[in-house]
């Protein structure tokens, strides 16, 4: 078995330490020992050659072996930088879900917190954070979540949405789905219907009729891995 390069998003405390090892990856989401997801990329839902997704690639920083050897440290940092590339990510996530009767966009901590709130904004919804543990200072809901080496937790303040809300749940990068699984059953034990998630950068495991709990997730780009080897 070929051992390949993990991937980890932007960021330290969200760091994402899901070691991408093709058949075992796979084993598990047929064992169900991980939630099965339906990625739906960009490029196979109507923008096929659109030049905005190749820019939003291109201006997604790839720093390999950091924090350690092996890891593949997917920067958005350098996404922000670029203006244009910002837009395009907005725009299309945006353009996406206007016409989806969207009242509530909610985002998970951390990065969720920069691409959630102008997609709310421009589609005429309110934006809810969901955060880490102890970072709410009001009464919270909270839902937890095994990672790979632990578990963790996310929180939303009680009252921030209510029964028959219609959410999108943001957040920059998708690997196994572990967090947004917890998201997902966050918000629907306070009786919204989560209609989609949405990713910057999400990893193609497994492409077919995956889904998060049941709810379609949308992804802009795959991850660069530059010139380390990494075949699926």
């Amino acid at each position: 078995m070929n051992e390949q390069p993990q991937m980890l998003r932007d960021g330290g405390s969200d760091e994402v330490r899901t070691e991408r090892r093709s058949i075992s990856l796979r084993s598990d989401y047929l064992a169900g020992k991980l939630p099965f997801y339906r990625e739906m990329f960009a490029e196979e839902n109507g923008l096929h050659g659109d030049p905005r997704i190749k820019a939003i690639s291109d201006a997604i920083r790839v720093v390999p072996h950091f924090p350690k050897p092996g890891i593949m440290f997917q920067d958005i940092t350098t996404l922000l930088l670029d203006q244009k590339a910002f837009r395009y990510t907005v725009d299309i996530f945006v353009d996406r879900y206007r016409d989806k009767k969207i009242s509530v966009v909610a985002g998970v901590e951390a990065r969720g917190f920069i691409f959630g709130p102008p997609i709310a904004l421009a589609i005429g919804a309110k934006f809810v954070p969901l955060r880490k543990p102890r970072k709410l200072p009001g009464e919270v809901i909270s839902e937890s979540y095994v990672l790979e080496y632990g578990t963790d937790c996310l929180e939303m303040h009680v009252g921030a949405v209510q029964p028959g809300e219609s959410v999108l749940i943001v957040d920059d990068l998708v690997a196994t789905g572990g967090t947004l699984s917890a998201a997902i059953r966050l918000l629907e034990r306070v009786g919204a219907e989560v209609v989609e998630c949405a990713c910057v950068i999400g990893l193609p495991l497994v492409k077919g009729n995956w889904r998060l709990n049941g709810v379609p997730l949308y992804v802009l780009v795959e991850p660069r891995l530059d010139d380390l080897e990494c075949t699926l």
